[in-house]
């Protein structure tokens, strides 16, 4: 096998290893990126529940809760206005 199919070969096997411990979560981000109805009941039930229980119950939910709401936020709100701030100038 050459250097850079062992390269690319253990971070896909870390990911997926990964992948397979919180239920598949990050590939069904994935596919189902944007999914409305899923992410509203989600929120409603991160609003009842609160985030521990969240976790408790669903590791696929509460992962997929944090890379939609959590990075996502992070992107527009905080890393494109400080990007945007620093072209300005």
């Amino acid at each position: 096998m050459n250097t850079l199919m062992i390269f690319i070969t253990k971070p896909k096997q870390l990911f997926l290893a990964f992948d397979q411990k919180v239920d598949g979560a990050i590939s069904f981000f994935v596919k189902h990126f944007g999914k409305s109805k899923f992410m509203i009941s989600m929120s409603k039930k991160l609003q009842i529940l609160g985030i521990e229980k969240l976790f408790l119950k669903s590791p696929k939910a509460f992962i997929y809760f944090f890379l939609f709401y959590l990075v996502r936020d992070t992107i527009l709100y905080i890393i494109i206005p400080i990007y945007l701030a620093t072209v300005v100038e």
